[in-house]
């Protein structure tokens, strides 16, 4: 089990991020096109939102109510600081919540978005389809976006990475197959582009790695969770178009 310590490190890292995940903004929008559009009359729920860049995307993109949640006090704080300079308070609800026990009724959303951490929350793709679909509303939608090999038989270096960091792999049919076994229809899918990584994701989590490692110069414990990151890093730089995010959009049937 990971320590207090492990958590306090990883969180003072990634709090110095934009965003906690790839993503862009053009990805979220070309998922949303994806919907029908979205009024003030419908609800959107945002699991897992992060600090919210991509919450933000949503409402501006959209004229949707959403509520968006993260176990993790700093990132909710960080967004409702932003949804307060944009004005958005009437539309965009920030709040903590237990990510692994969302509690809202039956029925309660018209759309769940979840860029990146279903895997991360509920253990597997599939149980988070399962878990999660009771939320929305007969014929409802789901979005979101996970880990996914981009090409057959990766090496075992990098299966080995994600094996112990517990993460759910599968290729994008793999994907599709879960949806349709767990009372969904795919909509439509794609993968995110590279900027979505790179530019958006690992170059400010670089410079973040950096700073952080000069902060922390000698505490072994700190730089060994400096370390994990920065393995994943250039893992990515290694292997460039092996593995990505399938970008899922789908609809309670």
């Amino acid at each position: 089990m990971l320590s207090d310590k492990f958590w306090s490190y990883f969180f003072e890292i990634y709090e110095a991020i934009p965003r906690q995940g790839p993503g862009d903004r053009e990805g979220t929008e070309r998922a949303l096109g994806l919907l029908p559009p979205l009024t003030s009359h419908h609800r959107i729920l945002d699991i897992g939102c992060g600090s919210g860049t991509q919450t933000i995307d949503l409402a501006r993109a959209t004229s949707a109510q959403i509520v968006a949640v993260d176990s993790h006090e700093a990132f909710v704080a960080q967004l409702a600081k932003r949804v307060a300079e944009l004005r958005l308070g009437a539309r965009i609800k920030a709040q903590v919540g237990d990510m692994n026990d969302i509690t809202f009724p039956d029925g309660s959303f018209d759309v769940i978005w979840c860029e990146g951490a279903i895997v991360i929350i509920n253990g597997s793709f599939a149980k988070g389809l399962a878990t999660w679909r009771r939320l929305l509303v007969p014929g409802g939608h789901m979005a979101v976006s996970e880990l996914c090999w981009l090409r057959d038989d990766p090496p075992a270096e990098v299966k080995a990475f994600f094996e112990a960091e517990g993460a759910d792999v599968a290729d994008l049919d793999a994907r599709r197959q879960d949806i349709a076994e767990n009372g969904y229809r795919l909509v439509g899918d794609f993968v995110l582009p590279a900027v979505g990584w790179w530019e958006n994701y690992y170059v400010p989590l670089g410079k973040a790695l950096e700073r952080f490692r000069a902060a922390h110069a000698g505490d072994a414990e700190a730089l060994e969770v400096a370390a994990r990151s920065q393995y994943e890093l250039d893992l990515y730089r290694r292997y460039p178009g092996l593995f990505g995010y399938g970008f899922f959009v789908m609809q309670r049937t």
